[in-house]
Order: C-alpha cells, then structure tokens, then sequence
C-alpha cells in the first residue's frame, strides 16, 4: 500500500524531494567513469539519491547495468571478494553454463572455481579451492574491469557498509590491492564503484586519512534538502488523506529533526495515523512521545555502553562547549586532561555518537537521540 510518507524503504520518482544538485554531480561522476564514496548517517538518503541518479540517467537515454551488495555482516576477505564476484557475474550472466564460462576466462589460474554443488544448493556462483593469496585478490577486483571492457557496457557496482572493511582482521589484504586496481584501472571507465557508509568517522578515516583511494575516489557529501520543500512535500501528504496542519507545527518538526527525512516521515505517518481533519499541536505532541518510545531502548543502550567521561563530554557538547581542552571546562565536566580529552572524542567518533567538523565543533549523528539526551537523560531545561 502506497503512502505518502516512505521510511521503511529508498524513494526515487515523485517521492524524492531535495538534492537536485546531488543527482547531477553523482550523475555527472558516473557518468564519466569517476569511482564515488557516500557517506552518511543512517537513513539520511544516501541509497534514495544513488536510486534516484540512476533513474534520472536511464530518462536520459545511459544505458548500464547495475549490482548491489551490502559489506554489513563481512568478516573475512574471502567474504567479501566472494560475494563482489557473485554480484559482478550476476549483472552479466544467469545461468550455470554462462557462469562456468565466466570463471574460466577471466579467473583461470586463480583458486575461485564454480562449485556445482553449491551453485544447487543455495545460488553460489563462486567458490574458493584453497586458500586465498594476493593474485587471486587481485584478479577478482580486475574482474569487472575486464568484463565491462570486454563487453562494451557501463556497468555500475554500488557496495553499501562499505566501511565494515575495516573490522577484518587485517584489512589491508583488501583495501591495499584495491586501491592499487583503481589507479591501475584509471584509463578503463566503463566499470564505477559507488561505495556507501553510515558509519560517517569510519568512511572518512578509510578514504581521507591516508593516501588509499586519493584521487581516485570521489565524495559526494549529501546537501540538506530546504525546509520549504520538506514543509511542502508533508503538506501533500496530509492534504492527500484530506488533512490540515500549521506550517508553523511542520516547521518546527522539521528543525527538530534537523531536515532528517526518515525521522520526519516517521514522525509524520503517526500524527496521520492519529488524526482526523485539522491537525492540532497536541497530535504532534503525542507522535514525538511515540516515535521517542520506540526508539528509547536503543538509546539507553548506546548511553550505557559509554563511560562517565564520554557521558560528560556529551553533555558538554549538548551545552555548547566546542573548545574540550579548556581548563575551565576540564574541570566543570571531569574530564580530568586534554590527553584524556582526545581519548574521549575518538571513541566517541569511533562509536559514531559524534563527528567532528572542519572547525573541530562536534555534531551529533542522530537528532532524535540529541533531543532524547537533552530532554529525557541529562533534564536540560530550554
């Protein structure tokens, strides 16, 4: 059943609002043959605006094919090439014979084989004989390189949680080779990755932090969509099931979520859900208290895995405070020194409570659990 407002799912089309000048420098960049990285706080619309560009280059006339995987529950290298390999050979080919060919053009010599059996039993294209060594990774990252050439099409691989990389146990077996394919690779466009994160200080550490993917990888940060258009696009949606609200009353939804458009459409199908005609300021309170409850266990479950430092660090943050190493603020929120500060902001950034911007001013991931910590856990009166 179609509503007026998605969240449990990416929008593209009519739904997609915001973000034109993000699909067309994505688009651009696929375009002409640029590897790009997202990344962004859950649900923040990383997967609407891939869906979304690539639905306005098909209206173009771009033809391409495109594969998509998830690197979420990736332990291992072996996981991770096997399950690239599977999606790349899925794009171009359907069948065991078509698949069996595959393997033994381009991965001959490697210890990757077509395993009947498995293919029967639970649809694994590919398989590993042996131990994986570096000519086996190597060859299955060219591996779409050499099929999109061989081919003559565009094709286009968008890998989601792409920072789960990092949590292998040695992760450069991976991202050192791919680094060295996409530089080897520059000249052959017609293959791009798009690698996507929610994890915001683990993609960034991954793409920025050394010289891996340095100009070889685009990002593509997410721009806020305006509160006008947010304010319009809910508007419809009330209006679709006959409904009125304040603008006023969207507005300040809309700035306590800070522009978040799965929060807001959350929010927005309570308040649908519990009312009739003109919408009032009480119904809008009583979907905070909804959306709020649904999601306190997980709040508290983040706040009890921090340590009393962390925890006044964030109520620093929640304060004002920019400047941690401050003597004055050291003492005010027992954060005992600025070495100990540092410790504090990295796991935070590590945990991806916080990130930290150009400025070094920090910046809550979540708004909903910034409103949560302000209001329920720290009692802070406005």
């Amino acid at each position: 059943m179609e509503t007026p407002f998605p969240y449990a799912q990416y929008v593209s089309g009519k739904q997609f609002i915001g973000r034109k000048a993000d699909i067309t420098l994505l688009g651009n960049l696929l375009s002409q043959g640029e590897h790009v990285a997202l990344w962004e706080p859950p649900k923040a619309g990383k997967t609407s605006l891939v869906q979304q560009t690539l639905f306005t280059l098909r209206l173009g006339g771009k033809s391409f094919y495109v594969g998509q995987f998830s690197a979420l529950n990736v332990r291992t290298p072996e996981a991770f090439l096997l399950r690239l390999g599977t999606t790349v050979m899925r794009m171009v080919a359907n069948s065991a014979d078509e698949y069996i060919a595959l393997v033994k053009r381009y991965l001959q010599g490697t210890h990757f084989v077509f395993d009947p059996r498995a293919f029967s039993e639970n649809g694994q294209v590919l398989s590993l004989s042996w131990d994986l060594d570096r000519d086996d990774v190597l060859a299955l990252l060219r591996l779409p390189f050499r099929l999109a050439a061989d081919r003559g099409d565009r094709m286009i691989l968008v890998v989601d949680e792409f920072q789960s990389l990092g949590l292998l146990e040695d992760p450069d077996v991976i991202l050192r080779p791919l680094d060295a394919v996409l530089r080897e690779q520059r000249d052959r466009r017609l293959f791009v990755f798009v690698f996507c994160g929610s994890g915001v200080n683990a993609m960034r550490s991954l793409f920025t932090s050394g010289m891996l993917f340095h100009r070889v990888v685009e990002h593509v940060p997410l721009t806020p969509i305006p509160e006008r258009e947010i304010c319009e696009h809910i508007q419809r949606g009330f209006l679709s099931s006959g409904k009125v609200v304040n603008q006023e009353l969207i507005l300040g939804a809309c700035r306590l979520f800070k522009g978040n458009l799965w929060y807001l459409n959350n929010f927005a199908s309570i308040c649908d859900a519990k009312s009739r005609g003109y919408i009032m300021e009480p119904v809008f309170v009583e979907a905070l208290e909804d959306l709020i409850s649904l999601h306190t266990p997980r709040f508290r479950e983040m706040v009890n895995g921090l340590t009393t430092h962390q925890v006044n660090l964030l109520k620093a943050t929640l304060e004002g405070v920019t400047r941690f190493s401050a003597a004055d603020v050291i003492r005010k929120y027992g954060l005992n020194s600025s070495a100990n500060v540092k410790r504090v902001k990295d796991a935070l950034m590590k945990k991806e409570v916080l990130t930290f911007d150009q400025n070094d001013a920090p910046l809550f991931q979540d708004p909903l659990f910034e409103y949560w910590l302000r209001k329920y856990y720290f009692e802070i009166k406005e």
